[in-house]
């Protein structure tokens, strides 16, 4: 939490300051809206700081504070962060924004007035793909894997384990280091901040950070040659296209889908022709049962449930 604390007004700082540590440790979001209610996301629940005899109310002046902290005095560097939306920070958190969006020949130019803002504190858990490892892995290779689940269900946590993993290796199992390549479309999985991943990935992980994924996928593959690709909240009829390209190169692709149960994200049309293909070897599904990051279940390609090693079932 010190990187978010660093870029908050001080009278929000000071209210988050207060709550006991272990309400702290379990913060998701941190959300701003303009003269209403300042709201926490703690274990998926909304929950608004109070401050005197009411809840504390975000002023005008909370939301130049907070830009201007974000930008470091200086909205031009965030030029192309304000295009897309959000900003992401040291940390790997990210910021993101509405307001009014300004747009020119169709294409979103930059959002000004900025009423809101989400505040996503990013976790990362080492170890959390740990007991899918023998479900993913097997004959000497990784397998294509598709990770399915809601919101906040821990599928980019997940995701940014097995990519350590891919480019660290497994001695306890027997696994090498691979050649990892992440397309990193909107900052999350590697929290890039000029180049430079927050998160720890190994030493074999490159990363093309804000790049579009279907274009992202084919640069990768051309200039850096992975064995390994990682990328997050595929669902466009061009995602499919370089998911094909991709495999039938004989990368290994591992990569995320929003979905509420696994036969939902299945119906999905940009996702059904894959499915049919067989193309995917394994499907994780997680829900929000419990806690994030529950494991509802791994299956095969035909969806088969498999076992799985028996721990926590929470990443």
């Amino acid at each position: 939490m010190e990187q978010v604390l660093a870029v908050l007004p001080e009278a929000v700082g000071e209210l988050i300051m207060q709550l006991p540590e272990e309400r702290k440790e379990r913060i998701e979001e941190i959300r701003f809206r303009l003269l209403k209610p300042l709201e926490l996301i703690i274990n998926g629940r909304p929950e608004f700081l109070l401050a005197g005899d009411g809840p504390y109310i975000i002023q005008p002046e909370d939301g130049v504070q907070l830009l201007n902290k974000l930008s470091r005095y200086s909205l031009y560097a965030l030029e192309e962060e304000l295009k897309r939306g959000y900003i992401t920070i040291k940390g790997g958190h990210r910021v993101g924004l509405a307001g009014k969006v300004i747009t020119e020949k169709g294409e979103v130019k930059a959002i000004r007035d900025i009423g809101s803002y989400n505040i996503r504190i990013a976790r990362q858990k080492i170890g959390s793909a740990d007991r899918l490892v023998s479900r993913l892995y097997e004959d000497g290779h990784w397998l294509n894997t598709l990770i399915v689940g809601a919101p906040q269900t821990g599928k980019t946590t997940l995701l940014r384990d097995l990519a350590r993993t891919a480019s660290a290796g497994c001695r306890t199992k027997n696994i090498p280091s691979s050649k990892v390549g992440i397309v990193d479309e909107r900052s999350e999985i590697a929290g890039s901040v000029k180049g430079i991943p927050q998160f720890v990935l190994g030493e074999r992980v490159d990363v093309l950070d804000a790049c579009p994924k279907a274009e992202g996928m084919m640069m990768m593959i051309r200039s850096m040659s992975p064995e390994v690709l990682i990328v997050d909240e595929i669902g466009r009829k061009e995602d499919v296209d370089a998911i094909l390209e991709a495999m039938n190169a004989g990368v290994q692709m591992m990569m995320t889908v929003h979905g509420y149960s696994l036969e939902e994200a299945l119906r999905r049309p940009a996702i059904f022709p894959l499915a049919e293909m067989k193309l995917f070897d394994r499907y994780v599904e997680l829900t929000r049962t419990g806690r994030p990051g529950t494991v509802q279940g791994v299956y095969d390609r035909d969806r088969k449930p498999l076992p799985m090693e028996k721990r926590s079932s929470s990443l």
